[in-house]
């Protein structure tokens, strides 16, 4: 299976599935998910990808899992030979030679030494970097920086860079030089309250966001996606793609109803805080693993659609689940679009009990009515594996057939 025609990347520095569980069903209690190997763990399921940089690692681990990919990198890394601010940035911090300096990624610090020694200053940055303290946000920063041949005195325990603020102001900062490699994100915060405990401040950014060729079809394509409900997930993995994805949103006139699909239908799942806090500004609460790696966000996702997305039910016509999508029938699997999923979904929590049509009437965004009903019936039932599994009680309703 390959991408779907959008084309995400993932943190400069960012499984199995865990155990499926089914929904309770009100008939017969709470059902075991059908076991699935590895490779169908996420199938039925749609998963929009916003990364740019790594991108084939992540659309590659879930389409192994299963799972349609529609791929629209918002941002992208620039080219470190167009950015001529990142030599400006270290030859200011070779001239201040810094009391202090604070590494946020590991990717970061390799791009700079990298493009310091391109311009014939990499011996200059080593040297004033040895003279520096350094502390490191994780372990991913302290293994490049002992990698050039350095040394940390220190390490955020939770991969934060408040918390390497924490240690430096516990410490006392006034009158010193700091020097942050910032991640492609300012964290004016962090900034501010350095200066304000009496530090002189600056920074480096060895990669900066740009948008990619294609972000102008592709990430309008995926919001109308998500704002449609045809993602069940959208990953990100960097703070800049939620801003652009905000910022195309506005330029559509649908940011209003992308935060709303986002905060009831679509999950938004983040590499770590960094990436999380302009979601969690928009009133949205993603999901986020423990550990702020692409590997854990991948399980994350799977577990999490497995525990929460998926229904099974046991019918006259056998056990039916439902992933995403997807309805599954025995050896038979049907993706359904998302109206008719609406009502199959009400009609499977319901467990056989008899739905009113003016409670299926709501399960219609758009023009509900008795005919639109009929018509999203209708829909469904040559949709299904079996038309038989939704039953008609006349002048009563329908209800699912067990």
């Amino acid at each position: 299976m390959s991408a779907a025609p959008l084309t995400d990347r993932t943190d400069p520095d960012a499984g199995t599935a865990g155990p499926d569980t089914g929904a309770a069903n009100p008939a017969t209690g709470p059902l075991p998910v059908l076991a699935l190997p590895n490779a169908e763990a996420l199938a039925g399921f749609r998963i929009g990808v916003t990364s740019d940089r790594r991108s084939e690692d992540l659309i590659s681990a879930l389409e192994r899992r299963g799972a349609v990919v529609l791929h629209a990198p918002a941002m992208k890394i620039a080219p470190v030979e167009e950015d001529h601010l990142l030599m400006q940035d270290t030859a200011a911090i070779l001239h201040a030679r810094p009391d202090i300096t604070l590494i946020t990624t590991a990717y970061g610090m390799r791009r700079w030494s990298e493009a310091a020694d391109a311009h014939g200053l990499g011996e200059d940055l080593m040297d004033v970097l040895e003279a520096s303290r350094i502390f490191v946000r994780g372990p991913k920063a302290r293994g490049a920086v002992r990698a050039a041949g350095l040394n940390d005195v220190g390490i955020s325990h939770d991969e934060r860079t408040a918390t390497m603020v924490d240690m430096l102001l516990e410490e006392g900062v006034d009158g010193l030089m700091v020097a942050i490699q910032l991640h492609g994100y300012t964290d004016t915060e962090q900034l501010a309250r350095l200066r304000a405990a009496g530090a002189s401040v600056l920074t480096v950014t060895p990669y900066r966001w740009v948008k990619p060729e294609g972000a102008g079809d592709n990430v309008p394509r995926l919001i109308e996606a998500a704002v449609n409900r045809h993602l069940d997930v959208v990953t990100f993995t960097s703070a800049p793609a939620v801003d652009a994805l905000w910022s195309t949103a506005h330029e559509m006139g649908v940011y209003d109803a992308l935060v709303a699909a986002f905060k009831n239908d679509v999950v938004a799942a983040a590499v770590g805080p960094v990436t999380a806090k302009p979601l969690e500004d928009a009133g949205i609460r993603p999901i986020m693993p423990e550990r702020y790696r692409m590997g854990a966000l991948i399980r994350l996702v799977v577990e999490h659609l497995s525990e929460n997305q998926i229904q099974r039910v046991d019918t006259a016509l056998g056990a039916v689940e439902i992933r995403g999508r997807s309805v599954i029938l025995g050896e038979e699997r049907v993706d359904l679009s998302p109206t008719p999923m609406a009502i199959f979904r009400a009609l499977a929590a319901a467990g056989g009990a008899v739905l009113p049509r003016e409670t299926l009437i709501e399960c219609l965004p758009d023009a509900p009515g008795e005919h639109a009903l009929d018509m999203a019936i209708s829909r469904l039932r040559q949709a299904l594996p079996d038309a038989s599994l939704v039953a008609t009680v006349i002048k009563r309703g329908y209800r699912l057939n067990v």
